[in-house]
């Protein structure tokens, strides 16, 4: 039996198909194909061999088996140097088969139209995955094409005389990555729909975004990845107007800026980050009032940091933005003249999220790679407990929660725990700090007024040192601002130097065996204190 040169071709995305056929054809190649990609190609005025000829059984259940069949499968895994093998395709008349071009239903299509549980089981590949599995097992005799940038390259070689085995080994590889993406996102799915948060394995599935230079520093290699779908808000969404590629680590501290922004909705907001900690914050009535605010709390650590913006930039922000050296500008939108005059510098990069303030989708996950494992935890997504915003209404309601018995309290979440409640505007002041420090890196303290940081204290390996570094940046603003710490005092120190600076109000969690003395030293020099409950430790 004389083997003819045959290639197997079932597509769902069809883009350049007809023309790798055609060039298939000029090789010698017979044709094998499946239902709309069969008939794309013959009415196109390719001669195409149905599947069920070679199968002899017709394409069945809706299409779901086509391709199912020994006379398919055998002509893939026959190894061409295996004389038995070669026997017994001939005795069993069956062909073998030596180029495979077939790309899968379209399961992550479907997932992100929003389609229902059915019609997403029902675009769960079978006999796809199947076939170029079996393709990329015998990859010395096939070659397998899944991705349709590889047509001209397969088309070039078969014309030189043949694929080369290191291409075959490159397609090889190519097959196994593909399937192992797809069923990532079909297991992933199946997990949601069961509520599953955290199964026993895992695998998650990246796109190559881009290359980067180097990593954090010159001697490292990196590269960024997106998620498989992208996500509202997120810096994979982002449009680059202007500037230079971004570096690993303009990567990560926009992504830190991005993620503290968040926090204030639409309200008028900009954030300023170094090194993905927050060095100055601002809101207003407007972007520029609190751009003014975000750059007044530091003009020295902004230099050469990155904002974070939450409305459009204006030509009187832009003008202000470009008094200094900036790394990156994030906004939903610029006006026309905000990008003439911010591209007057050609060191700035610009991006545009369009959707800047929508919140983290809630099946999205926090990951940190550790040698040798993962750690994943869900978003830090709470700031206030239900009953703490009562709290934070009006004085009147925050002074019936003055505790009138037992101030040493252990148990998280009891309001005021001073003789003296918060004013309003205290209130307001200490619930922007805690917004704030809950995205700094612990140890953390931040101490502000209402709209604004007026010092931060960060990464310390104690909390007075915070505490010291914050008052320190703050210098006269310190007086009359309020303090917010990611964790509670296990001593009172902290409180002695509010004390020394002015501080009125103190907003923590509580929980310490110290806070006794904390609330006592509180009381002694007429400062307010409010226990919130949650911690928001940020490593």
């Amino acid at each position: 039996m004389e083997m003819k040169k045959r290639a197997l071709v079932s597509v769902s995305d069809k883009a350049g198909i007809v023309d790798f056929c055609k060039g298939l054809a000029e090789c010698g190649f017979e044709i094998i194909s499946t239902g709309g990609t069969a008939k794309a190609l013959k009415d196109a005025g390719l001669k195409v061999i149905g599947i069920s000829e070679i199968t002899g059984f017709p394409e069945c259940l809706d299409g779901r088996v086509k391709t199912l069949h020994p006379n398919v499968h055998a002509g893939l895994l026959a190894m061409r140097s295996n004389p038995e093998h070669m026997k017994q395709l001939e005795e069993l008349n069956i062909n073998t088969i030596d180029v495979v071009c077939v790309n899968l239903y379209p399961f992550k299509a479907t997932l992100a139209k929003g389609a229902d549980f059915a019609e997403c089981v029902e675009n769960i590949d079978i006999g796809g995955p199947t076939m170029i599995r079996a393709a990329a097992k015998n990859y010395q005799d096939v070659a397998v094409i899944v991705d349709p940038k590889d047509y001209e390259k397969v088309l070039s070689e078969l014309r030189a005389g043949g694929v080369t085995l290191e291409t075959k080994k490159c397609l090889q590889y190519k097959v196994f990555a593909h399937t192992a993406v797809y069923d990532s996102l079909i297991s992933n799915y199946l997990a949601s729909q069961l509520g599953i948060t955290f199964p026993d394995s895992v695998t998650f599935a990246y796109e190559k975004a881009q290359d980067m230079r180097y990593g954090e520093n010159p001697q490292q290699q990196a590269v960024f990845y997106n998620e498989e779908f992208i996500r509202p808000g997120s810096l994979s969404s982002a449009k680059q107007l202007w500037g230079k590629e971004l570096s690993y680590n303009n990567i990560n501290d926009a992504n830190g800026a991005l993620e503290l922004l968040k926090e204030f909705g639409t309200t008028p907001a900009v954030v300023a980050c170094k090194h993905a900690n927050p060095c100055g914050v601002g809101t207003g009535e407007s972007i520029h009032e609190a751009y003014l605010r975000a750059y007044n709390s530091d003009p020295v650590s902004v230099f050469g940091g990155i904002l974070a913006i939450n409305g459009e930039v204006d030509a009187a922000t832009a003008a202000e933005i470009n008094k200094i050296f900036i790394e990156i500008v994030m906004a939903p939108s610029y006006s026309k003249e905000a990008l003439e005059i911010l591209e007057a510098k050609k060191n700035i990069r610009l991006l545009q999220i369009e959707n800047i303030s929508a919140p983290r989708a809630k099946d999205a996950y926090d990951m940190k790679k550790v040698y040798g494992g993962l750690l994943v935890q869900q978003y830090d997504s709470t700031l206030l407990h239900n009953e703490d915003e009562n709290l934070f209404k009006n004085k009147a309601e925050v002074e019936e929660k003055v505790l009138t018995s037992g101030k040493t309290r252990t148990v998280y979440g009891l309001g005021v725990v001073t003789d003296r409640a918060p004013t309003a505007e205290e209130v307001e002041a200490l619930k922007f700090a805690w917004k704030v420090v809950k995205h700094t890196k612990s140890n953390a303290i931040v101490i502000g007024k209402q709209g604004r940081t007026t010092g931060i204290g960060m990464g310390q390996t104690n909390r007075i040192w915070a505490a010291q570094q914050a008052i320190a940046h703050a210098g006269e603003e310190a007086k009359g601002s309020v303090m917010a710490s990611d964790a509670f005092f296990p001593f009172p120190d902290c409180v002695e130097e509010c004390i020394k600076a002015g501080i009125t109000a103190i907003i923590q969690p509580g929980g310490s065996i110290q806070d006794k003395a904390s609330v006592e030293a509180c009381n002694a020099a007429g400062i307010a204190m409010v226990f919130v409950g949650d911690r928001h430790f940020k490593h």
